[in-house]
């Protein structure tokens, strides 16, 4: 009954993350006020929504299919952009005068965190 509990509260990001990829390719404006930025122009606005819907929907995506396999690695992609993202937001606030994105960091970690301890106690497989 727990594992079920805990693989839901794990698919919930997931499935946010897939859907924010979505409305990246379906509503670009949309998404990107959604996340604090404006939408782009010219090859920026390609980039931006190639770049950010990959984003989203790859690491939505490992994780359900983590979760669906009961397969460890699958959650390894989730916790590598998660992570690095967070890295990247400080270290653009530490070195190239951005906002420190206190809410989207703590986002970060805490889902990554949530896929470590997803990949202990939920995979059976490596």
């Amino acid at each position: 009954m727990m594992n079920k509990v805990f693989k839901v509260v794990v698919v919930l990001p997931a499935l946010l993350f897939v859907f924010i990829g979505l409305r990246f390719l379906f509503d670009p404006a949309g998404a990107v006020a959604e996340l604090g930025m404006p939408l782009l122009d010219g090859i920026g606005r390609s980039t931006q929504i190639g770049d950010l819907s990959a984003f989203f929907i790859t690491g939505g995506l490992c994780v359900l299919i983590a979760v669906y396999t009961g397969r460890r690695t699958w959650y390894y992609p989730a916790i590598m952009l998660l992570g690095l993202t967070a890295i990247g937001r400080t270290l653009a606030w530490l070195v190239h005068g951005a906002d420190f994105a206190t809410q989207s960091i703590a986002v970060e970690v805490i889902v990554s965190a949530l896929l470590i301890a997803a990949s202990v106690k939920l995979a059976d497989k490596d």
